[in-house]
């Protein structure tokens, strides 16, 4: 959804993730590793949200809210749909914006900079880290995901290769007899059922929705 802001997707080519493993950079074993590489390659991804901007699927999904409920699902860890002005958002995988404590209670804060340190303490006296559901780790926000999935009367899935799992399932999770349309370059090759496919990028797709529903 955010790489026409100009935000990298996950995986590029030979597994990589903007030159790194994920086993480097994106699991608990890392971080325990080497924090200094794991708060380096998150503070540059915050970075580059910083300095990027909504684009237009983010302000259609946005505009979508006068006309219709809207929740959206979302695996990116950025806050472009907060920016476009969505209200209703679930993430998924955790927000760059936040810290979370290492401490047992894994409090999470808000962050007002983009360039954390190993150093830094939270509120509660204990390191932070940066708010982001690691490989690994348990994917919390799944619980409330699925039942909204099983209540949605149309569902879009954009931008995602549905290879990451347990998130990849939800597109399966779909209520017999929802409408069901999947908005993505190699959507015709993702093989979600009964779903109508829109072979292009996120914000052409939308477009496209937006002239058949309301045009």
């Amino acid at each position: 959804m955010s790489a026409e802001s100009g935000i990298s997707t996950f995986r590029g080519a030979g597994g990589l993730w903007e030159g790194h493993r994920v086993e480097d950079v994106a699991t608990t074993d890392a971080w325990n590793r080497n924090p200094e590489l794991v708060m380096r390659f998150y503070n540059e991804r915050r970075k580059a949200v910083w300095n990027a901007d909504p684009n237009a699927g983010h302000h259609q999904l946005a505009a979508w809210q006068d006309r219709m409920h809207v929740q959206i699902i979302t695996q990116n860890v950025d806050d472009l749909h907060e920016r476009a002005g969505s209200k209703s958002i679930l993430h998924l995988h955790g927000e760059l914006s936040k810290a979370r404590s290492c401490g047992p209670e894994n409090k999470v804060y808000c962050l007002d900079h983009w360039k954390m340190t190993t150093s830094e303490r939270c509120p509660d006296g204990y390191p932070m880290r940066p708010h982001i559901v690691w490989f690994g780790e348990s994917v919390p926000m799944m619980a409330k995901a699925v039942p909204l999935m099983k209540q949605a009367d149309v569902v879009l899935v954009i931008g995602t290769s549905l290879q990451v799992y347990p998130a990849a399932q939800l597109a399966f999770e779909a209520t017999p007899g929802s409408s069901i349309h999947v908005i993505d370059p190699a959507a015709d090759v993702l093989n979600v059922p009964n779903a109508k496919a829109w072979t292009c990028p996120a914000s052409v797709g939308l477009a496209k929705l937006n002239a058949l529903w309301f045009d």
